[in-house]
């Protein structure tokens, strides 16, 4: 490997870690958020399943319930992006909730496999750059 082939495999490596660094907090979120969502589909579900007068806990937030009675209303207020929200039928909202849970799924499976690969790239191209380096100390006392 020549000079200047091993800065480019150097710089190669460099964009790589970003790369792995970036994937890997766009994985963290991914899974918050879908986290996320599959407690609001779950106490949406509860909601839904309730009768008029039954006491079902709601999610607010940090693994914190808070008893609620449910009411003749059956509707919930969703959050449907850039700080938007809707009042829908509970049962709309559940599937508005499934269909972003599956969104999220795909995304994160996604972004799982890019970071896969990019961590593979990366193992494979430091091991290589390690092996030049190696080979050229050797060369170096060889030559002594």
């Amino acid at each position: 490997m020549e000079d200047n082939e091993l800065r480019q495999a150097i710089a190669v490596m460099e964009s790589y870690k970003e790369r792995v660094e970036a994937l890997s907090r766009q994985v963290q979120v991914l899974r918050v958020s879908l986290d996320e969502v599959n407690m609001a589909s779950e106490a949406l579900k509860a909601f839904k399943d309730a009768k008029e007068g039954d006491e079902i806990l709601v999610p607010v937030g940090a693994s914190t319930f808070i008893p609620v009675k449910v009411t003749a209303n059956r509707s919930a207020v969703v959050g449907i992006g850039s700080n938007i929200s809707v009042e829908k039928d509970v049962s709309d909202s559940v599937d508005y909730m499934e269909a972003n849970a599956a969104e999220i799924s795909e995304a994160l499976k996604k972004s799982a496999e890019a970071l896969n690969e990019a961590q593979t790239a990366l193992t494979n191209l430091s091991a290589a750059v390690q092996q030049e380096y190696a080979n050229r100390q050797q060369a170096a006392s060889a030559n002594q």
